[in-house]
């Protein structure tokens, strides 16, 4: 397809001419291609021949308007078999459909159940962290307790060792020396001199504790003889 122009040139010319100018476009009109594209179909009622000739008309029969026409069998086929290759693609682009759809399915199924384990362990820690925490008081509340246990049995053995110094014997005294002149407290730490050892310490304070008004028997012979 193209366009032409023409035009006459008389000035620059002696002579009287035509001249023309096409252009040729690229672009095909959508309209004229499908015009190209269409075909003739075959009908699909087809109807009885014509009677030609005088005799026909004469000998014919009367004929109902059901039978006036009849319907083409191969066009008929053909009918059928388009409308069969369109079903099947209808079903096979269905399927496909089905089958997307149910792999997404899975797929949020797979995603729901990982959620959903991961929120019972954070529900579980969320519990024991409460539980952790609930139990932080009563902890607390332990551990004052021991604290203060703690700071009267350093009272009590700082006041035994000051008694044992000042009451006890000559033997004892030398070797026992007071704790710190500061109070009790749990932040300083007091070591008896000459100790073998912690646990021997401890169970010796405890015994000392338990019964803070009696003496050793040696302590008790020396006041005697003082006495």
């Amino acid at each position: 397809m193209g366009a032409s122009e023409s035009t006459f040139s008389t000035a620059q010319r002696p002579n009287d001419e035509i001249t023309t100018v096409s252009e040729r476009t690229e672009v095909v009109d959508p309209i004229l291609q499908r015009l190209k594209s269409l075909k003739i179909a075959t009908p699909i009622l087809t109807s009885e021949p014509a009677e030609s000739s005088l005799s026909d008309i004469l000998v014919r029969k009367s004929s109902s308007s059901s039978n006036s026409s009849t319907i083409n069998p191969n066009v008929l086929l053909e009918l059928f078999s388009m409308y069969r290759d369109w079903q099947e693609r209808k079903a096979r682009d269905i399927s496909v459909r089905q089958e997307d759809i149910e792999n997404k399915i899975e797929v949020a199924d797979a995603l729901a159940v990982k959620l959903l384990q991961r929120y019972n362990v954070s529900v579980s820690a969320m519990k024991t962290t409460s539980q952790n925490l609930s139990e932080v008081d009563a902890l607390q509340v332990e551990l004052g307790e021991l604290k203060g246990r703690l700071t009267e049995v350093i009272s009590n053995c700082d006041a035994l060792c000051k008694r044992i110094t000042t009451e006890g014997p000559e033997s004892l005294r030398s070797s026992i020396k007071p704790f710190s002149s500061s109070p009790p407290d749990l932040s300083t730490s007091s070591t008896l001199p000459s100790a073998p050892d912690e646990s021997q310490l401890s169970a010796s304070s405890t015994t000392d504790i338990a019964t803070p008004h009696t003496l050793p028997s040696s302590e008790t012979n020396t006041n005697e003889e003082n006495s």
